[in-house]
């Protein structure tokens, strides 16, 4: 029977790390084996024949003075010894102390210059020396300090010495180390730079993170039968399902069926559709519907109003939907322009500029224990672009729960400590504001930089002091609750406000912030962006950074919604208590918390249970926080208090007692408290025993546990947003509007708004009729065209009154109302004219085919069309000939849209291009194609197109 070792090369070199542990663990493990099990290899015949087979073993121990007296054992094979070697190294405590909390600055300066001054010695005395630095800005800064020491020159001096001897290297090592044998000394930037906190593993660049990244896609087109819906030009309906209509003449007759049917009977011959109901002109008639191609789904989105009042539907061919877009319009012009005359007064506000980095900036921000993310810097990169600017910073980093907002923080207000500026730290919580505090002076922790805190955590008289020093300039950044906002607190020079959590501040609270965003720089983070700030984000009136690339190895939470049960409960705590981890337990109701606590007890006996909420004595609580965040707790029984940004990695198991009565939002971020390292972490959520819960709650808990994916706050908010109704989102004037058309129509014409008002060129929607009578659009045209009753050739659909009575033809369903010139509407078809479509074998999912639909059609540059092409690719494979020339035509779109062109149509080899209402010739003449293939014709009308 094979073991490991038969795997192994002879050159393989087995380390093996305290071989005291492992024996012993290895003797545990044996233990619970049942014995003569022919699948164990016990440890030492293990070492053994690894030995025999000529392989190298390493033992690393801590051994001291022990280990010198008592070398390694030696093993024998055939009477002969194996070659043991004992190699002493010590570590450079000697000639680097590092104790548990670092000097004052002077002393540490004196320090570093000393230990500068033993590695040139080292150099001196041949030592090999290799340094250690986690990325360039690190080997930057320590070369910056060596020739700022006068090393550089002075070990250049000396033959032979500085540039042999001294290696350079990016990596990671906690500590260095020294070998007065093998005449080598190791250096890390623990000792460089004087680091005093153990390291965590690094967050890595890794193929995985790339993988889990969330596309920030605030996505409409995930319909539920039953759902309302806006179409583009028909207006508000009822979504009903996907159908499948028969192509040819008739009248349509066809039921509802499934998607594996649907995909079945469009391959035997009918187009896919959307099917929407209106309501009737007169209301003794049944409800009308519309048939949608899915070729044409982008017309159509999902529909988001305020409130939970359910909308009325449209008729088809009135004139309420017109009115009402024509109102909108005119409404969002005016919110347009007083959001632009906030941003214009902030831009023409002089502001500070802030100086470029310094050689501390580069230093500190070589400090951070983890590889930053391509997100990540990214965002840190534009913050501290927008703070150099001469006008006010206004960002919001939107990044989910644990990709590393808080540190983009830091270094903004590092860098306007740097230049002699105060910060502010506004948070929403106590809790919050105490663990920022601990953040911030563990990481600044190096620097002559002060740090306060102003929270009820502090007594009246610590508040006192803080509020006179802030007016004095002598402390640095200062970190609160809204008690930073209170009329006594003044600054002296304040220069930036970092807002944690924007969203679960208060009215009164956003508007002394929209104040503050006039006269300093803000940066506000965020993980699950209320619906205002994240779409004024994106209509371009607030700068956004986001940050959607996860630390290397995190794992989605693993969320449980089920009754309250006891044994749940229990085995749940055990569970995590047997791997040593501690759990969250949410019971929000401070009248029955110290019951809940007893009922703990009774459960779990052997777990020490402490129990914190907002009504508490802050003393009290800070102790309970300590306590929990020390280890010394295995269950912290608490209200919401833990609900924002609290970041404790060896809690791993939540448990949220009646979650029915939590919003969605609320519910993300308290699941955001477990998961935050690489062990699987799990959510319980627990609803009452037979209680019918509420239509918006089921909702909500559904929704929770779908989006379980990592940075899947976006789609959180979205969905939060859809439940609650878009609210007061741009003030209760607006509300009316957003009713009338709908969320993102609202949306889009906001965005509109706001560009046309900047003098920005809006990019003209790609709106262009394309008509060629070689290629056919409808997936099942190619294999059967249909003859009209006339008997002439033509493409299913296209003329056919498919509806009669109350159902419409879905082809009258694109805009009909056009005054572009309009060639025959009835073209006949090419012999051997082939189809552009995405067919059912290459994208099965119905759901699928309308989001790349939709995709096509919203491209409005060919760069849109080309990532959309790589995506395709990589989701679905080789792209089959029909989807190429899908993909060919919408670039003439595109093209044709540059150019101001409105439809092009092909009619035996002539090209007639529409501009203006007017065709467009060359040489007085239509241009003729001279190709026989579809694709050799497209690229020919692109190379027309391309000349014009």
């Amino acid at each position: 029977m094979s073991t490991l070792l038969d795997y192994l090369s002879a050159s393989t070199i087995l380390l093996c790390c305290e071989p005291e542990r492992l024996q012993a663990q290895a003797a545990a493990y044996e233990e619970q084996v049942p014995e003569n099990d022919p699948l164990l290899m016990d440890w030492a015949t293990f070492i053994k024949e690894a030995s025999l087979r000529g392989m190298a073993i390493l033992q690393v121990d801590e051994g001291g003075e022990d280990l010198l007296e008592h070398p390694v054992e030696e093993f024998v094979a055939d009477g002969q010894a194996t070659e043991s070697i004992l190699w002493d190294l010590q570590n450079l405590e000697a000639f680097r102390p590092l104790a548990d909390r670092p000097p004052e600055p002077q002393i540490a300066q004196a320090q570093r210059k000393e230990f500068f001054s033993q590695i040139h010695r080292w150099l001196r005395q041949d030592y090999d020396l290799h340094l250690f630095c986690n990325n360039d800005g690190e080997r930057q800064r320590f070369m910056e300090i060596w020739e700022e020491y006068g090393l550089a020159s002075a070990a250049n001096a000396e033959q032979g010495l500085g540039t042999t001897r001294l290696n350079v290297h990016l990596g990671s090592l906690a500590r260095g180390f020294l070998s007065d044998q093998a005449k080598i000394v190791v250096v890390t930037d623990a000792e460089i730079f004087g680091r005093y906190k153990v390291q965590r593993p690094r967050r890595l660049k890794s193929l995985h993170a790339q993988a889990a990244r969330s596309a920030l896609d605030i996505d409409f087109t995930d319909l539920e039968e039953g759902d309302y819906v806006v179409h583009l030009q028909h207006g508000i309906g009822r979504f009903l399902g996907l159908t499948v209509l028969p192509l040819g003449a008739g009248r349509k007759t066809s039921t509802q069926i499934s998607a594996a049917d649907s995909a079945e009977d469009a391959q035997s011959g009918g187009q896919e559709c959307l099917v929407i109901e209106y309501a009737p002109n007169d209301p003794a008639q049944a409800p009308p519907k519309l048939y949608v191609p899915i070729t044409e789904a982008h017309l159509v989105s999902k529909y988001v109003g305020t409130g939970k009042a359910r909308p009325p539907l449209n008729t088809l061919g009135g004139t309420r939907w017109a009115k009402a877009k024509a109102q909108a319009e005119h409404a969002v012009r005016d919110v347009a322009s007083e959001l632009l005359s906030i941003q214009a007064a902030r831009e023409s506000q002089v502001g500070y500029s802030f100086k470029p980095d310094t050689g501390w900036q580069r230093e500190f921000e070589g400090s951070f224990l983890f590889e930053e993310t391509p997100d990540q810097n990214r965002a840190i990169q534009e913050t501290k672009h927008d703070m150099e600017q001469p006008k006010p910073m206004d960002r919001l980093i939107c990044g989910d729960v644990g990709f590393g907002k808080t540190e983009v923080g830091i270094r903004a207000a590092f860098k306007a400590v740097m230049d002699g500026k105060q910060v502010a730290v506004l948070v929403p919580t106590t809790v919050l504001a105490q663990q920022h505090y601990n953040t911030f002076r563990e990481r600044m922790a190096d620097y002559p930089v002060r740090i306060e805190l102003l929270s009820r955590f502090r007594t009246r008289r610590a508040q006192q002091m803080v509020v006179q020093d802030l007016a004095a300039g002598s402390v640095d950044i200062v970190i609160g609750t809204h008690r930073l906002l209170q009329g006594d607190v003044a600054f002296r020079d304040l220069g930036l406000v970092v807002i944690d959590e924007e969203q679960r501040f208060g009215v009164m609270h956003k508007e002394r912030f929209k104040m503050l965003r006039r006269l300093v720089d803000v940066l506000t983070l965020s993980a699950t962006p209320i619906p205002r700030t994240l779409y004024l984000a994106l209509t371009g009136a607030r700068d956004m950074s986001t940050i959607q690339t996860p630390p290397h190895d995190r794992l989605p939470v693993e969320t449980i919604v089920t009754q309250y049960d006891e044994r749940i409960i229990r085995d749940a705590i055990n569970r995590e208590l047997n791997r040593g981890g501690q759990v969250f337990f949410l019971h929000n109701r401070v009248a029955t918390i110290e019951m809940m606590a007893q009922k703990l007890a009774g459960l779990v006996p052997h777990a020490r249970i402490v129990v914190g909420h907002g009504q508490m004595h802050s003393d009290d609580l800070e102790e309970v926080m300590t306590k929990f965040v020390n280890g010394e707790a295995d269950v912290l029984l608490s209200t919401t208090i833990i609900e924002s940004g609290l970041d404790i990695p060896n809690a791993n198991t939540i448990i949220i007692d009646r979650a029915d009565r939590f919003g969605l939002s609320d519910l993300y971020q308290l699941r955001g408290r477990v998961g935050r390292y690489k062990h699987q972490a799990y959510a319980y959520l627990l609803l009452p025993r037979h209680a019918g819960l509420l239509a918006d709650a089921r909702k909500r808990l559904s929704a929770i546990k779908q989006y379980s994916t990592l940075g899947s706050g976006f789609k959180i908010a979205m969905r939060d947003l859809e439940i609650r109704g878009a609210g007061n989102l741009l003030g209760s004037e607006q509300s009316g509007h957003i009713t009338a058309v709908g969320f993102e129509l609202y949306c889009q014409l906001l965005k509109q708004s706001v560009s046309s008002l900047k003098g920005e060129k809006v990019k003209p929607r790609v709106d262009v009729e394309v008509r060629l009578d070689f290629i056919v659009f409808n997936p099942t045209e190619e294999a059967r065209p249909v003859r009209s009753p006339k008997g002439k050739i033509q493409a299913p659909g296209e003329t056919q009154n498919i509806g009669a009575g109350n159902e419409t033809n879905p082809l009258l369903d694109s805009d009909s109302t056009s005054s572009r010139p309009k060639p025959p509407s009835k073209p006949s078809l090419a012999p051997g004219f082939v189809s552009a479509h995405i067919p059912f074998e290459y994208i099965s999912d119905s759901r699928q085919r309308i989001e790349i639909y939709r995709k096509i059609a919203q491209a409005n540059d060919r760069r849109s069309l080309q990532s959309l092409e790589r995506e395709l690719r990589d989701r679905f494979g080789q792209l089959p000939i029909t989807v190429q020339l899908l993909l060919q035509v919408a670039e003439l779109k595109v093209l044709a849209a540059e150019r101001h062109i409105s439809s092009i149509e092909v009619k035996e080899d002539k090209v007639m291009l529409s501009r203006n209402n007017d065709y467009v010739m060359v040489g007085s003449k239509f241009p003729r194609l001279t190709k026989r293939d579809a694709s050799g014709r497209v690229k020919e009308i692109k190379k027309l197109l391309m000349a014009l």
